[in-house]
């Protein structure tokens, strides 16, 4: 049964987390020098002492060293730290969640033997993924089979089974940080995935300065000139970032965000005087509160319930909760809700919401950043309206 009670553990979570973020990265995140560029910088130090925390490892499980927490809680904790600030929120989440995929399910006693002892170690450890091809994007293909790109990297494997690998990578959440990447390849028509650890030779990593402010985070370039990989370190599993815990932790973050504008109108609104008053009092802003509140609020409900469906899948095979595409249905909502939220946020502060140097235009474009970037909301819906449809989308090879 659903329950709404957190348990102890998820309250000292989301308490101790809460209270990190308003105190160490919060005021770093927000600082007037800090936002005056398009790209503000990503604030390291702050990302070492959540580390510290546990925060890296918060999904991976506690046999390998982590702190095992299932959808909800990394929802709960994700969310906390991107109130502070996202994009170090959104690094986090892409090492918790590399971690758990390939440490608890896809590597080898052996590799994990090799890698995992350095995870847990180094705070300053973490990971990246990288595909030589994208995935199809459902917008451009509804209905239609959908024609996976051309693989971008060249490969070919030598006598004794090492790999050989060449060409670019462009766009990979957190190159520049990871130690160990993760790289899937394609030889013959099959998909090979490859651990390339950061001194790997022929390997060199660049910072990504193409459309920079349209991703959360850090990102860069993997470039391979006959990047030699052990044939010992090809994973039998495969590690994808589109899980569906994945995909709900970046609506977290995007709540977390939508939190923080909030707040930020809400404190602003019960300051600010005019009219004798103070503008909180004005129906005008009341009513943009409240609608940023109820906004809020709605996301959250959904996004508790849909993670905890995702630690509960028997709720679905026992019809308990309905058998619908509730983690698509989730990322549209939050981003959706999370938008409208800071911009509502934006003109509680009227002509000072669009400043540079102020929060609130600051939070508005990383809520387009969730809403647009990447899949974006649009092929979501396209997905959701083929699932109510019961499509079920055929390969390209088979509609030839």
């Amino acid at each position: 049964m659903y329950d709404l009670n957190l348990s102890a553990e998820q309250i000292e979570f989301r308490d101790t987390v809460r209270e990190f973020a308003e105190k160490e990265i919060k005021p770093a995140a927000i600082h007037p020098d800090r936002l005056q560029g398009y790209v503000p910088p990503l604030l390291s130090a702050q990302l070492k002492q959540a580390s510290a925390m546990g925060l890296r490892t918060l999904a991976l499980s506690e046999a390998a060293g982590g702190a095992g927490a299932d959808t909800l809680t990394a929802c709960i904790v994700l969310a906390e730290l991107a109130a502070g600030d996202v994009g170090l929120a959104s690094v986090l989440a892409q090492t918790s969640t590399l971690a758990h995929a390939l440490f608890d399910t896809a590597v080898s006693d052996q590799q994990r033997a090799r890698f995992l002892p350095a995870f847990i170690k180094d705070e300053d450890f973490h990971l990246a993924f990288a595909a030589d091809s994208a995935a199809p994007d459902t917008e451009w293909c509804y209905h239609r089979p959908a024609a996976p790109s051309a693989p971008t990297i060249a490969v070919r494997r030598e006598a004794n089974g090492d790999w050989i690998l060449k060409g670019e990578l462009d766009q990979v959440a957190n190159a520049p940080l990871a130690r160990l990447m993760i790289v899937e390849v394609h030889l013959a028509g099959r998909r090979h995935t490859l651990l390339v650890p950061r001194d790997a030779q022929g390997l060199t990593v660049r910072a990504s300065t193409a459309s920079p402010v349209w991703y959360h985070g850090t990102r860069g370039t993997l470039l391979l000139d006959d990047c030699r990989v052990a044939a010992a370190d090809e994973i039998a599993g495969y590690c994808l970032e589109q899980t569906p815990a994945a995909v709900l932790q970046r609506s977290a973050i995007n709540l977390g965000l939508a939190r923080a504008a909030y707040e930020a109108a809400l404190a602003h609104a019960q300051l600010k005087v005019q009219g004798a008053r103070r503008i909180i009092e004005h129906e005008g802003v009341g009513l943009l509160l409240a609608e940023c509140l109820l906004r809020l609020e709605a996301a959250r409900s959904l996004l508790w319930q849909t993670a905890w469906t995702v630690d509960h899948p028997e709720a679905v095979s026992s019809r308990s909760v309905p058998a619908a595409p509730m983690v698509e249905m989730t990322s549209v909502f939050v981003a959706e809700a999370a938008h409208e939220v800071a911009v509502r946020a934006s003109e509680v502060f009227g002509a000072m919401g669009i400043l540079r140097d102020m929060p609130l235009a600051h939070y508005v474009h990383e809520a387009q950043v969730f809403l647009h970037a990447g899949r974006g909301v649009t092929a979501a819906k396209l997905a959701i309206a083929e699932q109510i449809n019961g499509y079920a989308r055929p390969s390209a090879a088979s509609a030839n």
